[in-house]
């Protein structure tokens, strides 16, 4: 029997603050993650060319990144930014996040992001990885969130996951291939199609939301709410996205 959304949503702030530790291993491909040198090669092109269309981008002045997570995109974002408020409602990938960077531009914030309401505006907004964590029932009040947190033209970058098999643990793939197979190209909306399962090095096994999104869907969905971004995909792993506030 499925969980009911809150009961996932709680399980899903389990599973990440769980999985603070391990996470970089699923960003670096190493352990469970680890699928063979060809495939490591293929990530990190995919990976290098969202980091180079952020560059390109500029988001400087001061930027809010949400779901900062272990500190893998917001070690990027303080090349350009002059300030980095980076929130993430897990204490202990902030910890690594801190340790990590260990600089006087990041201020941290916990927040659970369901609740969250911003309190300023900013000059650019990163989102990476998270999008696809968010029930479809709450996707468009954060992203009035998200419009809310931008000045007038200020600077908007997002990364995702792509629907790709291969980019969970080896001991997960096949059960993804079927969640993939099952969702085909529709936009589902009962919960028990919106939640996967995912595992830990440990063993623990938590239900969480996983959206692998369509470009089109996404980039409809923030010109709604004011943002002006140009959806697109790499080759195999990853949707991302670059915009203004209007």
């Amino acid at each position: 029997m499925t969980p009911s959304l809150p009961e996932i949503l709680e399980q899903q702030k389990a599973y990440y603050r769980a999985r603070a530790t391990e996470y970089d291993q699923w960003f670096y491909r190493q352990g469970r993650y680890d699928q063979g040198a060809a495939h490591t090669q293929q990530w990190q092109l995919e990976v290098a060319h969202v980091r180079q269309q952020l560059y390109d981008l500029q988001l400087n002045g001061q930027v809010l990144e949400l779901a900062a997570g272990t500190g893998i995109w917001t070690q990027e974002l303080i090349r350009m930014a002059d300030q980095v408020t980076a929130l993430d409602y897990a204490p202990e990938v902030l910890e690594i996040n801190r340790h990590k960077l260990n600089s006087e531009r990041v201020d941290y914030l916990q927040a659970d992001l369901f609740a969250w309401q911003p309190t300023q505006k900013y000059d650019g907004l990163f989102m990476g990885f998270w999008l696809s964590h968010v029930p479809l029932e709450k996707l468009d009040s954060f992203l009035a969130n998200v419009a809310q947190a931008l000045k007038p033209q200020g600077k908007f970058f997002m990364v995702d996951s792509f629907a790709a098999s291969t980019s969970t643990a080896k001991d997960l793939t096949q059960n993804l291939s079927q969640t993939l197979a099952q969702r085909g190209e529709i936009h589902e909306t009962t919960l028990a199609q919106e939640t996967v399962l995912r595992r830990l090095n440990d063993g623990q096994e938590f239900h969480i939301i996983k959206h692998y999104h369509q470009p089109n869907f996404l980039q409809a969905r923030f010109k709604a709410h004011g943002l002006d971004v140009t959806m697109q995909q790499t080759e195999q792993f990853f949707i991302y996205g670059a915009g203004l506030m209007c």
